[in-house]
């Protein structure tokens, strides 16, 4: 095969892991990125086109002559990114704007689940606090409140009582995440430990693509605020391959077969959030893109060539594409934060020089920009993904966090205990 230029999306933590992956793909002749970051500018050209200005990527793909376009964001998605690319015959990972709505709408994955018969949390969807209370009313704490929108990974609410749940209705209906909180998804809170499975898919056809687990609280003991990811580890011991098994005839092949029954084909990464419940694996959320900072080990986990795989996706060919092959080793991300995280970043602080840890240790840029001094410097919530593979997760943890000690970021934090729970398992 040729080589392929290829145009990647985004400017976080999961597109520098996703271009550190495919720059070591023999099929790639030339990534550029947009608009990438400076972590990603060490691998890749970088063009400054927002991931939501749709005309502005798509004049990009065509000025470069992509052969493959890789969405990381899922508000690219949700702009309608992969349905311009689909009208011009140029291949994209990512999909449809309809098919994104498995994640950008969580009422409507509620929805699709009670249509299709999935397992899943018991649900009300509301767009008035009255009807809200009521459903409330029917429930015993604690509740899980949700904005039905886009929120950036944290527009979820696990209220320990009823007055927490009524305020974080309030706070949404009122307006704290925009339009996405418009209609607000109520479910039942759901006992039982939580993972991720991924599968990539081309609209018929779904591959597995491992799994991993998440932290989503800020401070050490799951404590504090929700957020977008604090770290993350694979693979979970908790997922045997038994619970894969049923996760997949239960939840995964009935989605894409679902999906694609219903008009909207599903393209590209499929990342199912499980809730390990005593009657099964539940589903607690979908999202329509790796995650982050999921990806950032399943990269580093991923022994075979990744570029195969998301061009055999993008051209419906899964089916002749040779599955993924994993690395034994464990891998793990530590999420160094910015001051304030989650609620109100500081951004503009100085981060120290990284070291050369002698390619024990991985670091990715996630929010991080380049003051008018060409300092490096915070421009985000989450600013930087220091990672590590190991024999076991013990090993990797260790040279994570020894990687970290190195690093220093302003009025920075970042959560010491990463993969704890996997660690009871050994």
């Amino acid at each position: 095969m040729e080589k392929l230029t290829i145009l990647l999306v985004g400017s976080g933590g999961r597109e520098h892991a996703l271009a550190w992956k495919i720059a070591q793909s023999p099929l790639c002749g030339r990534l550029v990125a947009a608009p990438g970051n400076p972590g990603i500018a060490a691998i890749a050209e970088l063009r400054a086109v927002k991931v939501t200005d749709v005309e502005g990527l798509v004049a990009l793909a065509r000025e470069i002559a992509a052969d493959l376009v890789v969405v990381g964001p899922e508000s690219a998605l949700e702009a309608g990114l992969a349905d311009r690319l689909a009208e011009l015959n140029i291949p994209c990972f990512g999909g449809s704007a309809q098919a994104a709505r498995l994640e950008t709408s969580k009422a409507f994955t509620k929805d699709f689940c009670a249509r299709h018969g999935l397992p899943t949390a018991a649900y009300g969807v509301f767009t008035d606090a009255a009807s809200a209370g009521a459903f409330l009313d029917t429930l015993t704490a604690p509740f899980v409140i949700k904005a039905d929108g886009l929120a950036a990974g944290k527009g979820v609410v696990i209220a320990a009582d009823r007055a927490e749940a009524d305020a974080a209705v309030l706070d949404m209906l009122g307006g704290r995440f925009g339009s996405a909180g418009a209609r607000v998804v109520i479910e039942e809170f759901m006992h039982g430990e939580e993972a991720s499975l991924f599968a990539i898919c081309d609209g018929e056809t779904a591959v597995l693509f491992g799994a991993a687990q998440d932290h989503k609280r800020a401070y050490d003991g799951d404590k504090g605020p929700n957020t977008g990811g604090m770290g993350t580890y694979s693979p979970p011991p908790v997922l045997t391959q038994a619970l894969i098994g049923q996760a997949w005839r239960e939840l995964i092949e009935p989605t894409v077969k679902g999906m694609a029954a219903e008009g909207r084909p599903y393209v590209g990464v499929l990342y199912a959030g499980l809730m390990l419940t005593e009657s099964g694996p539940k589903l607690v959320e979908y999202n329509a893109r790796f995650g982050d900072p999921e990806c950032q080990v399943l990269m580093l986990r991923l022994e075979s060539d990744l570029v195969p795989l998301l061009l055999a996706a993008a051209q419906g060919a899964l089916a002749d594409a040779a599955p993924p092959v994993w690395r034994e080793e464990a891998a793990i991300c530590v999420v160094l934060a910015a001051e304030g995280y989650p609620d109100a970043p500081v951004t503009g602080g100085l981060i120290s020089q990284e070291p050369d840890f002698g390619g024990e240790a991985v670091v990715f840029h996630a929010g991080t920009t380049l003051d008018a001094e060409g300092r490096l410097v915070a421009s985000g919530g989450r600013v930087l993904n220091v990672c590590a593979l190991g024999a076991t997760l013990h090993e990797a943890r260790d040279v994570a966090y020894a990687a970290l000690g190195t690093v220093s970021l302003e009025g920075g934090f970042y959560r010491t205990d990463i993969g704890w729970r996997a660690l009871q398992h050994y």
